[in-house]
């Protein structure tokens, strides 16, 4: 048999979906790579960048329903560099953070192939700067923390609800809509009060945009009544009671105006 010739996988972050955000090395590797395999949350805009030659394999994963396993994925990559081929493996927002990518990175070091890692901007820095909410803000909030709202094969959450009920940080959940209720139930439990406000952002910084406002003991009624799809992030904390204050800023052009415009925002 021909000894095979390995290629070499790019773990791309694709951002939170607006093209203009994609950083210039993601867009190189793109419009250069032999094959792109995409998660689902990848946005249409982004993917409309990537050559029409080149060839494109989805590994979308929606909630209870992951069409392609992790382990498949893993495997695929692997195949694909061993064929000798340059294969951007591209993922929502940024591929280390709630991206699988380390998973992806050591199965494909384990095999003997080369790995190469381009951050993108993550889903709660994009959504909250969308919407001009500062994550931190003295006065508001000392710290912020990201964490997962979802785990695999739907298991129960099992989170350090202790840990994360600090009315003085700001908490991001990712993957959260589908247990948003038991989240808040949780927080408020844990000692977070009821009426702190809360923003649930969805397909943030594309023209499909939507927010939705409320409080931590009204958010999962909230979103249920807007049926809000997916991806959605949650940002619970003082900071989003800046968002009606903030001043209007310089008017915005091109593709920031049409999606400003197409912006649907509902308080409840």
């Amino acid at each position: 048999m021909k000894d095979l010739i390995n290629g070499k996988v790019f773990l791309i972050g694709a951002g939170p979906g607006d093209p203009e955000l994609l950083t210039l090395r993601a867009l190189k590797l793109l419009q250069s790579a032999d094959v792109v395999v995409f998660d689902r949350l990848v946005s249409a805009e982004i993917m409309a960048l990537i050559p029409s030659k080149t060839r494109r394999i989805s590994v979308g994963k929606a909630a209870s329903n992951h069409s392609v396993p992790q382990e498949k994925i893993n495997q695929l990559l692997v195949e694909l560099a061993q064929e000798g081929l340059t294969v951007a493996r591209l993922k929502g927002g940024d591929p280390l953070i709630f991206g699988r990518g380390g998973e992806e990175a050591e199965c494909l070091r384990q095999a003997g192939i080369e790995v190469g890692f381009v951050p993108g901007i993550t889903a709660a820095q994009g959504a909250a700067c969308s919407a001009g909410l500062p994550l931190t803000q003295r006065g508001y909030a000392t710290g912020v923390r990201y964490v997962t709202g979802h785990r695999a094969a739907d298991q129960p959450l099992d989170l350090d609800w202790s840990s994360l009920a600090d009315e003085q940080t700001t908490l991001v959940v990712y993957m959260g809509a589908a247990n948003i209720a038991v989240i808040a139930r949780q927080l408020i439990a844990h000692g977070m009060p009821s009426d702190l406000p809360v923003m649930a952002i969805a397909a943030a910084t594309t023209p499909r945009e939507r927010r939705i406002t409320s409080t931590l003991a009204g958010i999962a009624i909230a979103t249920a009544l807007k049926a809000v799809e997916s991806p959605v992030l949650f940002v619970i904390g003082h900071v989003v009671s800046i968002y009606d204050d903030l001043p209007v800023g310089i008017a915005p052009t091109g593709l920031v105006q049409e999606i400003m415009r197409s912006i649907e925002v509902v308080h409840v």
